[in-house]
Order: C-alpha cells, then sequence, then structure tokens
C-alpha cells in the first residue's frame, strides 16, 4: 500500500543535534516565494450592520459557508459589498464577545496585516450586541474538501507541497507581525483563491470568544501542552502544522500518535497516500516525514521556527512555473462548475437567449412581489404607475431598451410596490443599451428582494463581463446555474 521509501529511518524523529537541522538561515528566493507585500485591499474598516445585511441579502440562509462552535456558536455567509468586492462574513454569537473594546482591538490588530498568503481581514462590526469580522471571499473550497473528499483526482504532489510553504510562509509573515497565535490551524482554515492558490483565514488569528477555547478539533489532534494548561502558544501553532503536513502526506487525517508510532516501527508506507505512487521520491518523503516529526515533538522548545520551516519546504518544490489551478487539475474558470444551456448563454453574453427566457417567464417569479393580480386592485390614483409599468412590459417585449427603461423608472421612483421582475428587466435593457454598471446595480437589487433568484445572478454576470470583471462573473455564473438546477429539480 502507498509508496515505498527505502531511505526512511529512525532519524526521522530527530532534532538539530542528530544531524538533521532545519535551516534558519534564509535561502535564496525566499522573499520571491513569500509576497506578502504591494496587495490591493483597502485598509480595515468598521462596517455598520445595515451594510452586512444588505451585504448579505439579509443574513440569508442561502448565503451561509459554514456553522461551527460548540459554546460560542458562529456563522459564516457570503456576501458583496455595494463596490461588488465579495466577502465572508464572520457572525458571532451574541455572548461570545460581551464587551465590544476586547473584540475592537483583536479586530483591529489582525486588520492590520496583508499578505497574498492570507485571506486577509477588511474590517469588522461592532453594534449593539453583534460582533462580525468581514474577510476576502474564497470561492473554491477548503484544502479538506481537495484533500480528503476528492471527486475527480486526488491532489498531487506538486500542490501538497506549494499548500505546505504557502501555509509556512502565512505563518511566518504573522509572526514577524507581532501575530504568532493561530487557533486551531487545520485543513478547513485553508482555502482556495479565485486562481486556486491556497490561503490561511485570518479568522483563526482570533478566537471564537473572549473566553473560548482555542482548539474546537478532536483532542488526538491538540497540543499536548495546550491540554495541560489550556493556552496557545506559537509552539502549538507548530504542532498544528505538524499534523497538517501529515495530512498532506497520508491524504488522510491521522491521529499524531498514531502517526508517530508508525514512524518509530518503520511502518512508513501506511502514512503515504497510494494515489501518490510515481510522483513521490524517497528523499522527499523522507525529508517531509522529519519536518512532521520535528513539529510533533513533545517538547514544545524543540519545534522549529516558521522560518525555519519556510527555508526547509522551499527545496521540495516541484511544477513552481505552472499555476495551481493548472496544479490542482482545473484548466480554466468555466469547468468549475457546470453552466446550465442559460449560464452558456450569459458567458457568451446573449442578449437575445436571455430576453427570451425572461419575456417567457413573466413575472410568475416576482416571489412575495408585485403580481398581476395585485396590480388590477389597485386604486384609480395608482393607475398611472400601473400604466408605466405596463408600457414598460409592451416596450421589453418589442425590445424598444430607451422606452421600457424610462418607463419602468416611473414604476421604481413612486416605490409603492418592489419587484425583482422590474428591476431584472430594466437591468437587460441598460445592458441592450450598453450601459453595464447601470445594469449590475438593477442586478443587485433584484437579488436583495429575491436571494435565490437566478436570473438577478445571470444579469449580474453578464453586466460584470461587460465591465471586464471575469472572476467575479464566474463566480455569478456559477451561483446562477446552482441555483437554477436547485429550482428544476423541487
Amino acid at each position: 500500500m502507498g509508496c515505498e521509501f527505502s531511505k526512511y529511518t529512525t532519524c526521522c524523529m530527530g532534532t538539530e543535534e542528530d544531524g538533521h537541522p532545519v535551516p534558519e538561515d534564509q535561502v535564496e528566493g525566499e522573499n520571491e516565494d513569500n509576497i506578502v507585500e504591494s496587495i490591493d485591499l483597502p485598509r480595515f474598516h468598521e462596517f455598520t450592520i445595515d451594510q452586512l445585511r444588505r451585504a448579505t441579502s439579509g443574513f440569508a440562509v442561502e448565503n451561509i459557508v459554514s456553522e461551527h462552535g460548540e459554546k460560542a456558536p458562529n456563522v459564516v455567509y457570503k456576501g458583496k459589498l455595494d463596490n461588488q468586492m465579495r466577502i465572508a462574513v464572520k457572525r458571532f454569537n451574541r455572548n461570545a464577545w460581551p464587551d465590544a473594546q476586547p473584540f475592537l482591538e483583536e479586530a483591529r490588530a489582525v486588520g492590520q496585516l496583508r499578505s497574498q498568503r492570507l485571506i486577509n481581514l477588511l474590517g469588522c462590526c461592532c453594534e449593539g450586541d453583534e460582533r462580525l469580522l468581514v474577510a476576502e471571499y474564497m470561492p473554491n473550497d477548503t484544502l479538506a474538501k481537495h484533500l480528503f473528499h476528492w471527486e475527480n483526482e486526488p491532489m498531487r504532489w506538486a500542490m501538497r507541497m506549494r499548500v505546505a510553504l504557502c501555509l509556512a510562509q502565512a505563518l511566518e509573515y504573522c509572526t514577524s507581525n507581532g501575530r504568532a497565535l493561530y487557533h486551531d490551524l487545520n485543513a478547513y482554515r485553508v482555502l482556495y483563491d479565485d486562481d486556486y492558490n491556497p490561503r490561511l483565514s485570518c479568522f483563526g488569528l482570533m478566537k471564537n470568544s473572549r473566553d473560548g477555547k482555542s482548539y474546537s478539533t478532536n483532542l488526538a489532534f491538540t497540543p499536548p501542552e495546550y491540554l495541560r494548561t489550556g493556552r496557545v502558544t506559537p509552539e502549538s501553532v507548530t504542532y498544528s502544522f505538524g499534523t497538517l503536513l501529515l495530512d498532506l502526506l497520508s491524504g488522510k487525517h491521522i491521529p499524531p500518535s498514531h502517526a508517530l508510532d508508525l514512524i518509530r516501527d518503520k511502518n512508513l508506507q501506511m502514512l503515504s497516500d497510494s494515489c501518490l505512487e510515481g510522483e513521490l521520491t524517497n528523499d522527499d518523503g523522507t525529508e517531509l516525514v522529519r519536518l512532521a516529526s520535528l513539529c510533533l515533538q513533545s517538547e514544545p522548545r524543540e519545534r522549529p521556527s516558521p522560518k525555519s520551516l519556510v527555508a526547509a519546504l522551499i527545496p521540495l518544490q516541484k511544477d513552481s512555473e505552472v499555476p495551481s489551478r493548472v496544479l490542482m487539475g482545473i484548466p480554466d474558470g468555466t469547468s468549475t462548475f457546470p453552466l446550465t444551456p442559460l449560464g452558456e448563454a450569459c458567458l457568451r453574453m446573449d442578449l437575445t437567449a436571455l430576453h427570451e427566457v425572461m419575456e417567457k417567464m413573466g413575472y410568475k417569479d416576482d416571489e412575495g412581489a408585485a403580481t398581476e393580480l395585485s396590480f388590477q386592485m389597485w386604486t384609480n390614483q395608482m393607475q398611472d404607475t400601473l400604466d408605466s409599468k405596463k408600457k414598460g412590459d409592451a416596450a421589453f417585449r418589442l425590445k424598444d431598451s430607451k422606452t421600457a427603461i424610462d418607463s419602468y423608472t416611473l414604476f421604481i421612483d413612486v416605490g409603492t410596490m418592489v419587484s425583482p421582475t422590474v428591476y431584472a428587466r430594466r437591468s437587460l435593457c441598460y445592458l441592450m443599451s450598453n450601459m453595464a454598471d447601470e445594469a449590475l446595480n438593477d442586478a443587485m437589487q433584484a437579488q436583495v428582494i429575491s436571494p435565490i433568484w437566478y436570473i438577478a445572478f445571470y444579469l449580474q454576470a453578464v453586466a460584470l463581463l461587460a465591465m471586464g470583471k471575469e472572476n467575479d462573473a464566474q463566480m455569478a455564473l456559477k451561483e446562477g446555474s446552482s441555483l437554477e438546477i436547485k429550482k428544476s429539480t423541487n
């Protein structure tokens, strides 16, 4: 089972005194690999709760990314700011941080960090009982998903070593900037950005509550000193990094004590992922087990520093010039999710196809908003508003964009009733008139009114494509197709 490592020896358990030091000196080219400056991100910002409600469509259930925590449960939502930036919003239980000041101080400190190896903290919200963190949004799942629960192909060795290096660089950056403590480092804390580069979540740089535990994983993976004292130290973070190295080698979540027993007994084939056969050399396997063993030393002071881990991992890098997306087996953005025929039409910016679908759909998906029947029940005083809506519908049918825009605007400005379909139709008319910014605003408004309406996402995608924002457009297409498929199967 697995790859053969004939060169493994008991020296894997050794320290620097055994003649296998972890290099402390900076390796040539390290600065090039650890890019931590020139991050094009706004400065840390304190958001209002209304801004974050709007960004997450009222903290809609459909926008929940994850839920975790027992003593201090918290929920992470995906969202989008008014400037179209995608965000992840972590909303704490109202009892997690009863005092605002400690929460703000920690958030502001973490918010000073800016690195391409981190999922950076963009801001926070501290209004009344609300405590929220706002970070960059990572669209391409976690390391746990790609490593343990892969569907198409296992993660290649070169990508696993890239993950290890990027994480070590992230920890080194945080340590050098006064944030050496990281709470519960594990494969779920590592996520992939638009280009499938691994990034370390900033959420782990803060505890889940003022008095909350620093580890929520199985006790078998918890640093021994934390079990004794209940305190996380920089050396504890290194221990957790060692468990991640074992994850990357084995493709499984093996308890450290069991892994160390296998190493002592030279039963190392049990540690290696059989999917790596032909990719993993004896020397590279030996070195990774040695590094993991050092990180898992029972004496915290014998564990290596993040800087030395970076230096030791750089020589293990393979195919450094190959983009992460390619190493992950994803040649282009369109293959990340199967698009529906309508999604494909939107990708081609086929406005005629979109118009045809919306015309046939009418107002039947105007969930919770104005329907034809409700319009007829209005008083005579509202007849002019009703007429403007009907005039807009007639112009929309004929693709008379200017008249439709003017008529729908009259209806919207009255503000008595809110219709996502009217916003969506005006959005398409704006697209037909080469007014992408206006189209995007209307499409977003339609989504706010009806958060799970796939047409709103498709319109956003076309507008974003027209604006040259391809990555954001791909995300909108993915959301739209997902919602359309879900609706068709219900």
